[in-house]
């Protein structure tokens, strides 16, 4: 997820700092990055002021962790007030708790999932667009879709 993201920022013309306390995350980058790497952990002040937090816009806590991604979105928010902070959450129990606090959430595919089921709870009839991922040896893959009828 902070691969792309970045990449996507960055070519929206964004200036990107990326932090990962594994500096071998950064191979994951894509060649072209010009943004700032840095090694650390995103709920360190210290590395957030390195990764320019004072002046940053926006903020996003994508790591595989959910503490450390509320601990390190409530200090962008709260410390540094950055206007705009997301947060990738695992655990669906804590989305509530991220919501509170005016911090939005991405979720797992198992947190999504569980969030359309219960939407879609009172609706007897649901179209539900399916993707196919198929991997192939050079790691690339190919998608296609295909629209079913979950009742």
């Amino acid at each position: 997820v902070g691969s792309e993201l970045a990449a996507r920022l960055e070519s929206g013309d964004h200036t990107v700092a990326v932090i990962d306390k594994n500096p071998a995350a950064f191979r994951n980058l894509r060649y072209q990055f010009k943004g700032k790497k840095i090694e650390g952990y995103g709920f360190d002040e210290d590395i957030l002021r390195e990764a320019g937090i004072e002046r940053a816009e926006a903020f996003a806590a994508v790591s595989s962790g959910d503490n450390s991604n509320i601990v390190a979105a409530r200090l962008a928010r709260e410390k540094f007030e950055v206007p705009l902070v997301v947060a990738r959450i695992y655990d669906p129990r804590r989305a509530e708790i991220y919501q509170r606090l005016g911090i939005m959430t991405v979720a797992t595919v198992a947190w999504t999932t569980d969030q359309v089921l219960r939407w879609a709870a009172d609706s007897s009839d649901v179209m539900v667009e399916q993707i196919e991922t198929t991997a192939r040896p050079s790691a690339a893959s190919s998608a296609r879709t295909r629209p079913s009828r979950a009742r």
